[in-house]
């Protein structure tokens, strides 16, 4: 008898050492990575802003909010990510994949909340890739659009 099992689409990339992801849904576009243009900011993660099609768009180093050590730079790319109100771009070192996961793939993290940036682990193959939780990640990002 087939099992009913739920699957998710990931967008999956590189920061630093690690591999992370996201949901597709949340994803709107991956662009290359283009010098935003400067904002003063009291938050060290903020980038600046750039111009996507006429509309003014926050850059954040998720690198620096995740304490990770990272290199973006010419080869990188920028995650545009969207929520109800919010639009906002998260520099990243590499977009690898899209890939569906099924939920027993996916486990919740030991640490996870609804604050924490990490929401679940999943298992592919014999890779651990981290799942990011967008909410927080958008909406621990000031200056967003």
């Amino acid at each position: 008898m087939a099992q009913d099992t739920h699957s998710q689409q990931l967008v999956i990339f590189t920061l630093g050492l690690e591999q992370y992801a996201l949901p597709i849904g949340r994803v709107q576009e991956i662009i290359h990575y283009q010098q935003p243009r400067s904002l003063v900011s009291d938050d060290s993660s903020v980038r600046g802003v750039i111009n996507l099609r006429g509309r003014i768009v926050p850059v954040h180093d998720l690198g620096v909010r995740m304490g990770v050590e990272a290199e973006v730079g010419g080869h990188g790319k920028i995650v545009v990510l969207e929520s109800d109100d919010q639009t906002v771009g998260v520099m990243v070192d590499s977009v690898d994949e899209v890939l569906t996961v099924a939920d027993d793939q996916v486990e919740r993290a030991p640490t996870a909340d609804d604050a924490t940036l990490v929401d679940s682990i999943a298992k592919i193959g014999d890779r651990l890739v981290i799942l990011l939780n967008p909410s927080a990640v958008i909406g621990t990002l000031p200056l967003a659009a």
